[in-house]
């Protein structure tokens, strides 16, 4: 199974759940989590990866500075995990 699979079908479960989904694109920042929701002043950020995968080095770095200021990337590499967030 692909990440962009994990990725969609989680996606449209959050939104049917009435979450927020945006996809976090950032050209001059590498490495931030692939999508971010919101939904009743909660905010999440997920770094999709495919079954088994595991975030790069320069990824983990960016989890950590977002943990430092209050904030947790949940890394999710199927669709069952997913869906527990929301």
């Amino acid at each position: 199974m692909k990440e962009s699979h994990v990725e969609r079908t989680v996606n449209s479960y959050a939104r049917d759940r009435g979450w927020l989904a945006f996809k976090w694109v950032s050209p001059a920042q590498r490495g931030v989590p692939d999508m971010i929701y919101f939904k009743d002043g909660v905010c999440q950020m997920i770094e999709f990866k495919a079954p088994g995968a595991k975030p790069s080095q320069y990824q983990h770095a960016i989890h950590r500075r977002l943990k430092e200021h209050g904030f947790h990337v949940y890394v999710v590499d199927n669709i069952a995990q997913g869906k527990t967030l929301f």
